[in-house]
């Protein structure tokens, strides 16, 4: 079984997805960190980051995996390096490359296969996974998800500057060529602004029961 999870950014979908699988006994998949493997390889190997070709050869290279619930790049635990300003900085112009994006879907699908399994990402319900049997949009305003990043202390910037951020992220993410941000037709929208994150897996494990 399937649950899919979609969403932009900082609106608590890794927190929820984790939360439910681990209620449900299933698998939690992150997609967004395949991605931030991807920026993050690009920057240790000292490519340009608008070098798109570059990085489409760099990403076809490597083997992304999770091993103990760990994101490992080329068989190293990179999980700790995934969620930091530098990575922040670009991962959404990659995720926005169409090559990088089929690379990623690939790898997902693989991982996938033979388990139940809760995913979250931008193109979860609607590309990756069109076919889940639970299909969720997360949704909360911008002032809300930059209040909660700047309460979670991993990143440096200033709460305007993290505003200022989430919505240029927003609007890469839904203005990609493949791949964009937008609500599947069969999703349950929820409105997350005013809920706990209890709130919200309850809502989401009641519709699974049911």
């Amino acid at each position: 079984m399937i649950v899919a999870l979609d969403g932009p950014a900082g609106v608590g979908k890794s927190t929820i997805a984790s939360a439910i699988a681990e209620k449900a006994g299933f698998f939690y998949l992150n997609s967004g960190n395949f991605y931030r493997a991807i920026t993050l390889s690009t920057l240790d190997a000292g490519i340009d980051p608008e070098d798109s070709s570059s990085i489409i050869e760099n990403a076809a290279k490597l083997d992304i995996s999770i091993l103990n619930g760990r994101v490992h790049l080329d068989g190293t635990d990179v999980e700790d390096k995934l969620h930091t300003d530098r990575v922040d900085a670009w991962v959404a112009q990659h995720s926005a490359i169409v090559k990088v994006r089929s690379i990623v879907t690939a790898a997902l699908r693989k991982t996938a296969e033979s388990m139940d399994i809760v995913a979250e990402g931008r193109d979860i319900t609607t590309v990756v996974f069109p076919h889940a049997e639970f299909k969720f949009y997360m949704d909360a305003s911008i002032e809300v998800r930059a209040v909660r990043r700047f309460k979670q202390g991993t990143s440096s910037q200033s709460l305007q500057e993290l505003f200022d951020s989430i919505k240029k992220r927003d609007e890469i993410d839904k203005n990609k060529p493949v791949g964009s941000l937008k609500i599947a037709d069969d999703a349950i929208y929820l409105d997350t602004s005013d809920l706990t994150i209890d709130a919200v897996c309850e809502k989401v494990l009641v519709k699974i029961q049911e």
